[in-house]
């Protein structure tokens, strides 16, 4: 990156971040969509909110994605972790509003 300008090569980086970062939340979205079904089809099933074993799988499966991606695995798994409370939280609201 030799831009001679540098306000110019740091607005262009900003762009680009600032592009990457709404595709981060329209994918969110989308994903969030997917798992009030999950919620919605755990409630009515009687299914409990949480699958532990799901839950490592994908745990596992993130971290050698980071790895692969050269992201960091930790940063991986405590981004799933954090956007896992969140589903729980709306698995267990589906739940109780049955």
């Amino acid at each position: 990156m030799s831009d001679d300008d540098p306000t110019r090569s740091l607005a262009r980086l900003r762009g680009s971040i600032d592009n990457i970062d709404a595709a981060l939340i329209h994918l969110l979205a989308e994903r969030f969509k997917a798992t009030q079904q999950v919620g919605v089809l755990k409630a009515e099933h009687g299914m409990p909110a949480s699958d532990p074993a799901r839950e490592d799988q994908q745990i596992a499966r993130l971290r050698r994605l980071a790895e692969e991606a050269d992201l960091d695995p930790e940063f991986a798994e405590k981004w799933f972790n954090f956007v896992v409370a969140e589903v729980i939280r709306h698995h267990t609201a589906a739940a109780d509003a049955r």
